[in-house]
């Protein structure tokens, strides 16, 4: 079975090379690298830190590389020793439908208990060998990276390579320095608990057929134009909005109808809506809001999950920082219209 480049982990010893070629061959499995940093540690940000850090670290031990196995291998035994290192300190991040049940109150505060959480976060569609797109479809959605934060992190780490990436179970001891049985036993454990938390049907989104890019073109225009009713329209009876990093949550088009109505949409063409993907290839809108420079700035990026031509969840991460990691523009100018104001 390919893994994310098309390639066994382990292949035939490579002779050592000049520094130049280290950093050019090094680069190609910058992408993959940067999944599995994601894959295990559920932050973009933290992830993108770790795949620097990977390169820094094999920099410095180049010369040590004898190329008794593949740059591929060394490289993510490198990426998996710093990740488990990060998880020493926090070995989960959640969405706020993982913390706590549903408010039925949209009036009141976002976060009363005043949390500081780890959330996870929504990372940009990476470029995949083409050989390998059957292999890697579906691994980092949003609904199986946060699945994948429950695990202990040597299980999770056992569970990617084994059942994501389709690593032998030889190769996987061999990275982790143990034994083939313990990386068995570990994955038999983590298969079980991630029966028990794993995404549902209804966590992952329809394609993005003509209907539902119609529905997408409907529902941008609802948030530019304020229409909460044209809004209501496009919603599932048990649509679900979630907004870190603010830990209340809201289910049912009633409720998340009133809150958006209400807190969210105070006057048309206070919001932009860009359309963008994420995870692969889940629909994204990233939301401006309009400033009193008459410039609109970054505020959101909400990802969507679409069933049966409706959607089913909403969850708007209020992090601008976000926006570069997917070549957006922290700005969009504009001389119309006032800002709108979502209160906490």
């Amino acid at each position: 079975m390919n893994t994310l480049s098309g390639q066994r982990p382990v292949e035939e010893a490579e002779t050592e090379m000049p520094a130049d070629a280290f950093v050019r061959r090094a680069a190609q499995f910058r992408p993959e690298l940067l999944a599995h940093c994601y894959r295990m540690l559920g932050s973009v940000h933290d992830a993108e830190d770790l795949v620097q850090e990977t390169y820094l670290r094999a920099w410095r031990a180049y010369d040590g590389f004898e190329g008794r196995s593949s740059l591929r291998f060394w490289l993510y035994r490198i990426a998996t020793s710093a990740c488990l290192t990060a998880l020493e300190h926090h070995s989960r991040r959640f969405v706020p439908a993982g913390l706590s049940t549903a408010s039925d109150d949209p009036t009141g505060p976002l976060n009363p208990a005043g949390l500081e959480v780890p959330w996870v976060q929504p990372i940009p569609d990476l470029p995949v060998d083409p050989a390998a797109v059957v292999a890697s479809r579906g691994s980092v959605r949003l609904a199986l990276i946060v699945a994948l934060q429950q695990l202990p992190p040597k299980q999770r780490v056992v569970l990617i390579l084994r059942d994501v990436l389709a690593w032998r179970a030889a190769e996987v001891a061999k990275l982790l320095d143990t034994s083939t049985a313990a990386v068995n036993s570990a994955l038999q454990r983590a298969r079980a608990q991630l029966e028990q938390i794993a995404p549902t049907e209804d966590d992952i989104s329809d394609s993005l057929d003509g209907e539902n890019r119609v529905l997408l073109d409907r529902y941008a225009k609802a948030f530019e134009n304020a229409d909460v009713d044209a809004l209501l329209q496009l919603l599932r009876e048990d649509v679900r909005l979630e907004m870190p990093p603010e830990p209340v949550w809201f289910a049912g088009k009633a409720v998340v109808g009133r809150f958006l109505g209400e807190r969210v949409f105070t006057a048309a063409g206070a919001q932009r809506l860009v359309q963008t993907t994420a995870n692969d290839g889940q629909p994204a809108m990233a939301t401006y809001w309009r400033g009193a420079d008459g410039r609109y700035h970054a505020h959101a990026l909400q990802l969507l999950t679409l069933r049966e031509h409706r959607v089913a969840r909403i969850i708007a991460f209020r992090d601008p920082a976000l926006f570069p990691f997917f070549g957006l523009p922290r700005e969009l100018h504009s001389a119309t219209s006032p800002a709108p104001s979502w209160s906490a």
